[in-house]
């Protein structure tokens, strides 16, 4: 055996004891008559002890050891004269008797500690080494915690794990799928999955009635630090439920790890439609962890002469609790963030509700002081509050009001990561207009049910926008955790669907003719959900990046900076599958 113990596991009951320990070298300190050596391993550090006068051969070896040799040591547990509470076994140390170098070390890029002065570019091109710190390797370890809780708990409702496949056909709804080419059938392709939606359907169909998968999915998109090109869904399906059943399934479930992995406890999670998501946080995902909902302003801001207001489709605005004091440095500050292109806004109007009642605003010019405390009522304001006045169309004024939402949210410290504030958001619309191509699509996917009071919407396309979707989506903190439907089960109305979306039933035929046919030989109510495990993980971490939980994460560019991939493949591979890399670039 190449150890006894681990070097997370020894403590002062253990003094006495002959132990062999296998490791990392963390960090070494030369005090002249005595050698330490910090040895690191995944279950933690334990003290090495090398006394010159004892034993000045072995002490002399372990001086000249450099950072991250792994070593093998034999020795006795004693009792530390210097201890460190600070960690489990800092009571004690090892007073070395034999030490082995089992592989020497290149001095590393970056220090191996929790706070590494490495940067992101480096340390994901040593990936490898990155995983060795403390941060990192806790991530895995929630991960890995997680999924197991997640299988059990499935488990014990009858939910079946089933593995669908990874090379499917590609479908021309939702993200850019990966595509494969085939070499034994030239010019054909498969895909990689977004989602195995359809084939948890057809599990539905097969009688299996509760399946779930934590699955690798893949979209070719435009990354974020809570995207990336492969990433893994807790993929869930269940037969003859409604949307309650699977709301109030995967809401236990929730609470069920939020109690084992942060010890905390929620009542029945708030539900919210969709209209009220964007009238009051313009988003479908809204942060709930504070207030400062929108408040629209039209009936009162408009017709007073300030062009802006009496123009724009929608007033609309935030109340900054005890910020009237704010400088014009940071209004201007405000100012220039809502003018952000990724934010939108061509400016922003401020109103200050002084301390002793009276108000300034940068529109003093158009609205008396009765004008604007008729505004400070609407918004609910009180002396000391500062109310921040976005305008123009409906759904760039609710975007921009959301991103200015965020930030004030951000800079009065109202978004803890150590508070939760899950919640239902439900109602979505069934279908979205797109101006570029003037037509609608599913806003969810094109096997979503619509509400079945709302079906019979679908026979006068001016109705089209008004249909509400069987959808429903789990927030957390202003992040989408997770989202589902109850899906279309039956064939006359999936192919209504599909016209609807402006497939021909030749076009629905070929591209998910074998789920329509499933569909014919018995299908049942049934419905969904997935969770994005690699964005629960973060969100439970109370941090931004889900390529903190990703052992070996793409960068921004979908790059493996530490592989080297993605990269050209050699003229012979190219061959088989019959591409022809010069007509393609004849092509562009």
């Amino acid at each position: 055996m190449y150890r006894t113990c681990t070097c997370g596991e020894l403590n002062i009951a253990h003094i006495g004891k002959e132990v062999t320990l296998c490791g990392w070298l963390q960090r070494s300190r030369d005090l002249g008559g005595m050698t330490f050596v910090d040895l690191r391993d995944r279950y933690g550090i334990t003290q090495l002890a090398f006394n010159m006068e004892t034993n000045a051969e072995l002490c002399e070896k372990a001086r000249k050891l450099g950072r991250e040799y792994v070593l093998q040591v034999s020795g006795v547990v004693a009792e530390r004269s210097s201890k460190n509470t600070k960690i489990p076994t800092g009571e004690i140390e090892i007073v070395v008797n034999k030490l082995t170098v089992l592989n020497a070390a290149k001095t590393p890029p970056f220090t191996i500690e929790d706070n590494s002065d490495g940067g992101d570019d480096l340390r994901m091109r040593y990936r490898y080494l990155d995983l060795r710190r403390n941060p990192v390797r806790k991530n895995l370890e929630l991960r890995h915690n997680m999924a197991i809780l997640i299988r059990n708990y499935l488990n014990n409702l009858n939910f079946i794990e089933v593995e669908t496949p990874f090379l499917i056909k590609s479908t021309p709804e939702g993200a850019r799928d990966f595509v494969v080419p085939s070499r034994m059938n030239p010019g054909e392709f498969y895909a990689l999955p977004q989602s195995p939606q359809q084939y948890k359907q057809l599990l539905m169909v097969s009688g299996m009635d509760r399946y779930f998968q934590i699955v690798r999915c893949f979209r070719d998109e435009d990354l974020r630090a809570d995207r990336q090109p492969e990433f893994t869904q807790i993929d869930c399906e269940m037969s003859f439920v409604e949307q309650e059943d699977v709301l109030n399934t995967f809401e236990s479930l929730v609470k069920f790890l939020f109690k084992e992995l942060k010890g905390l406890e929620f009542d029945s999670f708030p539900r919210m439609s969709y209209a009220d998501a964007m009238k009051y946080y313009g988003c479908d995902k809204p942060d709930t962890r504070f207030e400062m909902k929108f408040v629209e302003l039209n009936d009162v801001a408009k017709g007073k002469g300030f062009g802006l207001f009496d123009n724009a489709a929608l007033v609309a605005g935030i109340n900054a609790e005890g910020c009237a004091e704010y400088t014009r440095k940071q209004l201007d500050e405000l100012t220039d963030f809502v003018k952000r292109p990724q934010v939108g806004a061509g400016g922003m109007v401020y109103i200050k509700y002084n301390a002793d009642g009276s108000f300034k605003s940068s529109v003093d010019k158009f609205y008396t002081q009765d004008d604007l405390k008729a505004i400070a009522d609407v918004f609910g304001s009180k002396p000391g509050d500062l109310m921040l006045v976005l305008c123009g169309d409906v759904e760039k004024t609710q975007k921009a009001l959301c991103e200015l939402r965020l930030e004030m949210g951000e800079r009065l410290g109202l978004r803890d990561n150590t508070k939760f504030a899950p919640l239902w958001v439900v109602d979505f619309p069934l279908l979205e207009w797109d101006e570029e191509t003037q037509r609608f699509y599913a806003k969810h996917h094109p096997f979503t049910s619509p509400k079945p009071e709302d079906e019979s919407l679908l026979e006068d396309k001016a109705n089209w926008g008004k249909i509400r979707a069987n959808a429903y989506d789990m927030v957390i903190n202003g992040v989408e955790v997770g989202g589902g439907s109850i899906r279309i089960h039956d064939r006359d109305l999936q192919n209504k669907m599909f016209h609807t979306l402006g497939f021909s039933d030749e076009e629905a035929q070929n591209q998910f003719g074998f789920l329509m046919n499933a569909f014919e030989f018995g299908a049942p109510p049934h419905g969904g959900l997935a969770f994005g495990f690699d964005r629960m993980c973060a969100v439970f971490s109370g941090v931004d990046s889900i390529r903190d939980f990703i052992a070996f994460p793409k960068n921004n560019s979908g790059r493996d900076v530490m592989s080297g991939s993605p990269s050209p493949i050699a003229q012979a591979q190219l061959d088989e599958l019959n591409i022809d890399l010069r007509e393609i670039n004849k092509a562009n």
